[in-house]
């Protein structure tokens, strides 16, 4: 059930939502993006944790299944400067010591610089990557082998421990989804430089617009207003083959859900936007 010192927000990103600088596309994702953020200013959150995948930006060699950012920035990209995340490190390191406990081997990562997946949810939700401090928790989208959705949420279960122990009002994101198939995830390479990033994901832009999948998403979208635990698992466990190979980011809505407390999501809205190549949409707990 969801917790009275807990938001839940979960929210595709896009890159193109940057890129779109007039807002020629998407308004009803942007109203409901909107709303969201109100329910955030509202509940006026302690501190953020904040689970986001990697796009194959800060783990390349080594990806860790889950991490826990102890100190992390954010990199320059799509017209916004490079910046740093407040993490509050007590916090963080009784979470990455409450994780090790629970039998989970994650990472301890420090210094890492993350992308949009981190960046976008925080400037959306709360105007800004330095309102609120925030724990990031990245979570192995990208790169094969993925986590198998079940072990996400024991993953998330593991972390509502943790805040349920500490009494504070928690803001938890997930970011990403929900069908889509970004050509430069499409590629299973784990070294890209930004120029042959952007030719691949410029040749394939066209096909990648016709790639989402509506239907796959109403019925996440229906599961996790349900909190049906199990059909979730087996719409994560095969969201590559049904819905792109961006759907795999759907594995932190899972971890966040069951952080805050593994109850019902209600979308606030939902809109496939072509030119986005992605199914967009937001969920909140009741």
């Amino acid at each position: 059930m969801a917790k009275r010192d807990r938001l839940v927000v979960c929210a595709s990103h896009s890159p193109g939502m940057e890129r779109d600088l007039q807002k020629v596309y998407g308004a009803v994702f942007r109203d409901g993006l909107a709303r969201a953020a109100a329910r955030v200013q509202d509940f006026d959150p302690d501190y953020i944790v904040l689970f986001g995948g990697d796009h194959r930006r800060a783990f390349r060699r080594v990806v860790p299944t889950f991490g826990i950012g102890l100190s992390a920035g954010i990199i320059a990209e799509g017209g916004h400067p490079a910046g740093t995340l407040t993490v509050p490190q007590d916090k963080a390191r009784a979470l990455a010591d409450h994780l090790l406990e629970s039998r989970f081997d994650i990472a301890v990562c420090r210094d890492i610089e993350l992308d949009h997946a981190f960046a976008q949810p925080l400037r959306d939700l709360t105007g800004a990557l330095d309102r609120y401090p925030v724990i990031p928790v990245p979570v192995n989208c990208a790169t094969a082998p993925l986590p198998h959705a079940r072990r996400v949420l024991e993953f998330g279960d593991a972390v509502c421990r943790y805040l349920d122990e500490q009494g504070d009002r928690v803001l938890v994101i997930g970011t990403g989804g929900l069908s889509h198939s970004p050509p430069s995830l499409e590629l299973d390479a784990y070294e890209i430089d930004d120029d042959e990033r952007a030719r691949v994901i410029a040749e394939g832009l066209p096909g990648a617009r016709k790639k989402i999948k509506p239907e796959w998403d109403k019925g996440l979208l229906d599961a996790f207003a349900a909190a049906d635990h199990a059909a979730l698992v087996e719409l994560s466990d095969s969201a590559h083959a049904s819905a792109g190979a961006g759907a795999n980011e759907v594995r932190t809505w899972l971890a966040a859900s069951a952080a805050g407390g593994g109850g019902p999501l209600d979308a606030l809205v939902y809109e496939p936007v072509e030119e986005w190549i992605t199914g967009m949409a937001v969920s909140v707990s009741r």
